[in-house]
């Protein structure tokens, strides 16, 4: 099916902003405008990592200058619609990876995270940002994770450490974690807080828990 830009990002929107969708970070930032989204091609493909690197650019320097609010950008990718949960851990660090060889041209790794995946207190960083990733595609295992296209979601994660200098961490994660347990039937048996375990294990959605397998990152010597 041939959609437009305007409407697979629409789809998007309306996804995020469901009655039922648990996460109200994610919802805001929708109802609010503050979620920012580009289109790329294939999951696979190189072709467009200039472009997202340079959109994400351009979304870091937007927030930095923001006061308040939740902001997150979004990159959906136009294939492949049918994918495993495998296949889209594989394709998704293809794709950050690569990103983060264009970037460590220019950038270091934000010093406030540690840029060792395997560390509890990693995190992804571009432009010496460090961002909380979240992934969608259609056979996710998590109902909150399914789009039917993949997704990749940007979080500047100084918004996590405002919220809770703020105390209002705690609140939005017991509301967060009850509306998923409504929506999906069970907690993401991944989820950690940032410190606890590395987080690259919950960018994928993927229950690690099941086949003790790291995410294809964490395999690399």
């Amino acid at each position: 099916m041939d959609l437009t830009q305007n409407t697979i990002s629409s789809r998007f929107r309306d996804f995020l902003r469901e009655k039922n969708f648990p996460c109200v970070a994610a919802k805001n930032a929708s109802e609010k405008d503050t979620l920012k989204i580009l289109e790329a091609d294939h999951l696979a493909c190189p072709k467009d990592d200039k472009e997202i690197l340079s959109f994400l650019y351009d979304f870091t320097e937007m927030f930095r200058k923001t006061s308040g609010g939740f902001y997150s950008a979004a990159i959906i990718f136009k294939g492949p619609q049918q994918i495993t949960e495998e296949e889209f851990e594989q394709l998704i660090w293809k794709r950050l990876e690569a990103l983060h060889a264009l970037d460590s041209a220019r950038f270091s790794h934000d010093t406030r995270v540690n840029a060792d995946p395997s560390s509890p207190e990693y995190s992804f960083s571009l432009m010496e940002e460090a961002f909380f990733i979240i992934g969608l595609h259609q056979q996710s295992s998590r109902p909150a994770r399914r789009f039917e296209y993949p997704v990749l979601v940007f979080n500047p994660h100084v918004q996590f450490d405002a919220m809770k200098k703020d105390q209002r961490y705690e609140k939005m994660k017991t509301i967060v974690r009850k509306r998923d347990l409504a929506f999906s039937g069970s907690i993401n048996p991944m989820l950690t807080d940032f410190g606890e375990a590395s987080e690259a294990y919950q960018y994928s959605g993927k229950n690690y828990l099941e086949d003790n397998k790291c995410p294809h990152l964490l395999n690399k010597k």
